[in-house]
């Protein structure tokens, strides 16, 4: 399957906020990096709540630059990640890759690789 669309729209559904439409393509037992404060939150209530906790804090915006599927099938995104305080000053800006694995069409893992 070709995962390209689908992580497209993943990343504008996050960016306007609206989480039910961004996990609605998590597994249910997804495992997802908690980039901010580090670790890993898994399923849809802790990443709901660590979204609803960063955006209290932070304003991230993230968009993808490339895609690369890697031999094991899981698929790379290149992505420019800008990170604003509240007030607008940027805090962060650079480029990282996330790294996603899927099962049975639904987001079960990302990784993020500096």
């Amino acid at each position: 399957m070709d995962y390209q669309p689908l992580l497209r729209q993943l990343y504008q559904d996050f960016n306007a906020r609206q989480i039910d439409a961004v996990l609605a393509h998590m597994h249910t037992d997804v495992a997802w990096p908690n980039g901010w404060e580090g670790g890993y939150v898994a399923g849809h209530d802790e990443v709901r709540a660590y979204w609803l906790r960063q955006w209290q804090q932070i304003n991230p915006k993230v968009e993808p630059l490339s895609f690369e599927t890697l031999p094991d099938g899981r698929i790379s995104v290149k992505v420019h990640q800008v990170i604003k305080d509240l007030d607008g000053q940027v805090l962060s800006d650079e480029q990282l890759n996330h790294v996603y694995r899927f099962e049975q069409d639904k987001v079960q893992t990302m990784v993020i690789d500096h």
